[in-house]
């Protein structure tokens, strides 16, 4: 058995193949996983938030899939071609792919999905969909997306994770975001959604009229959904549960856990999304509209402290908002990027804050704050708690707040009704498609989760995003990203904390668990069990 630590090294924007040799495939068998939180809903066109994806990409497909080594796969789409100029891409769909419901899928799906909602409603559509000026539908079964300028970066973003495809027929002339099917999906996937049973389990069931003959292997998908952090450890070591990803299972049990005979443990198939830890200041608030006092905070708090004691050295410190992970690509630097992690960090930061106009009082306390913890475990509390220590040692006294997912959710990006709070996005393949969301001025979209929740733009960096995305010569698209990692991290709206390393642990008897990037955000069709 590989030791996990051997497994660390492996890290890059490229994930390789996790799957055991598999020489006939058997049918049959309930795979039990868990995640945690259990999701706010099943609606990944309306939301990013981690665990819908991890459920819904069962159930819904995209255009695309992304192979091992981010090479393009046909998904619902068999094949396509791209103009010379770069504007037209033309896809081939799939020939008899039915909804779960039983009606045809066609390209006027492609069409609506786009359009419609991916553009509207998703959190990242948004921004990168908007170069798709329309879609047009030839005939059932050819989807042609008309583009305003060259988007290098497309293809990569049309999977079933990030740009899933809804059902016209169940959408349109609908309320999007309140459509009854963000509870009950309704897709094209390998498995077919039955019920919710809130606090408890999904279960999705083997969709027999699925359109890869012979896939899916597995006959359901159980996803149980267990608040409590040892409970989940002794689940899994007990054999109730087969898999656990994206911090599900304790980075502390990890070890342990690997040393049982049936247990696995991988850190692959998290490339795709080039996870980044942070704390994010709502700057619309004084006193976090001072730059002086975003900046203080920043090199209050100690970033290797974190990883080693509360992530258990799972993870790198960050350096900015672009993950090291892009070093290969040209696009990640630390010239000229200004280094919170210094020896005199604390004197800088009292410095900082008595520039700012905010002295000590007689108590010791210079303001007050509420830092609102990510909903998502035990980890998080923990570093809610260590915040409260860190601040406190320079005059901050910090409240804490551990709320549910929606309604955290909606203080952050709805009501904007948070002063600080711990959040991890993902960068994914492309800054343009992970990173901009955060920071670009037409991104400050009340109501849409995980994009520029921090109300900090300015016309200098929007246009500096604009060019970066279109530019396709890399040394000069390189400069770009320099110039913005060097103004966002002095800016520190932002205070990147680590590049997170997640752990993937499953039983034995399950293969083809991680075959890509997208690790168990992938569909599992593909995925089968020893009976």
């Amino acid at each position: 058995m590989s030791s996990l630590k051997t497994m660390l090294a492996a890290a890059g924007i490229a994930a390789s193949l996790v799957a055991l040799p598999a020489s006939a495939q058997e049918s049959g068998g309930t795979l039990v996983m868990v995640t945690q939180p259990e999701p706010p809903n099943l609606a990944p066109y309306i939301s990013t938030s981690g665990p819908i994806g991890q459920v819904a990409s069962k159930v819904y497909e995209g255009l695309v899939n992304i192979g091992p080594d981010f090479e393009i796969l046909p998904s619902l789409a068999k094949s396509w071609e791209i103009s010379d100029d770069g504007l037209t891409y033309t896809f081939s769909l799939q020939e008899g792919v039915t909804w779960h419901d039983g009606e045809p899928f066609t390209s006027a799906d492609v069409q609506f999905g786009i359009m419609d909602v991916l553009r509207e409603v998703h959190p990242r559509g948004g921004s990168l969909l908007q170069v798709i000026e329309s879609v047009d539908t030839p005939d059932d079964l050819t989807a042609v997306l008309n583009l305003s300028e060259p988007a290098p970066y497309l293809l990569v973003a049309l999977n079933g994770y990030e740009s899933p495809i809804v059902a016209k027929h169940i959408f349109d002339g609908t309320d999007i975001r309140g459509n009854e099917t963000a509870n009950a999906p309704i897709g094209t996937g390998p498995f077919k959604f039955v019920e919710w049973q809130k606090g408890q389990y999904v279960r999705m069931d083997k969709n027999e009229d699925y359109w890869q003959d012979g896939k899916p292997y597995l006959d359901r998908v159980v996803v149980r959904f267990i608040a409590d952090a040892a409970t989940r450890t002794a689940a899994m070591e007990s054999e109730e549960v087969l898999l656990g990803g994206f911090g599900a299972i304790p980075n502390i049990d990890v070890p342990a856990l690997e040393e049982l005979p049936y247990l696995e443990a991988t850190t692959e198939g998290y490339g795709y999304f080039a996870p980044m830890m942070q704390l994010q200041f709502n700057t619309s608030k004084a006193p976090y509209d001072n730059e002086k006092v975003r900046q203080a905070i920043a090199y209050a708090v100690d970033r290797d402290f974190v990883v080693e004691n509360i992530w258990f050295g799972f993870g790198k410190v960050a350096t900015g908002p672009i993950s090291s992970l892009f070093e290969p690509t040209g696009l990640y630097t630390t010239d000229g990027v200004i280094d919170y992690t210094v020896d005199d960090r604390i004197e800088k930061a009292n410095a900082l804050l008595d520039e700012a106009g905010y002295p000590r009082g007689d108590n010791g306390i210079r303001f007050s704050m509420v830092h609102d913890m990510t909903p998502y475990g035990e980890e998080w509390r923990r570093f809610g708690e260590y915040v409260k220590q860190a601040l406190g040692e320079v005059g901050i006294a910090v409240d804490l707040r551990y709320e549910d997912v929606a309604t955290w959710l909606k203080r952050v990006y709805t009501d904007y009704d948070y002063e600080m709070s711990s959040n991890w996005l993902f960068g994914l393949p492309d800054p343009v498609i992970g990173v901009h969301r955060q920071f670009h001025s037409d991104q400050i979209r009340q109501g849409t989760v995980f994009v520029n929740g921090m109300l900090w733009s300015t016309p200098e960096m929007d246009a500096l995003m604009d060019k970066a995305k279109t530019e396709n010569d890399p040394a000069a698209r390189a400069e770009l990203y320099k110039e913005f990692q060097q103004v966002v991290t002095e800016a520190a709206p932002v205070i990147f904390m680590h590049e997170m390393e997640f752990v993937t642990v499953y039983n034995t008897k399950l293969h083809d668990v991680v075959t890509g990037p997208l690790g168990i955000y992938n569909n599992f069709a593909d995925m089968w069990m020893e009976q």
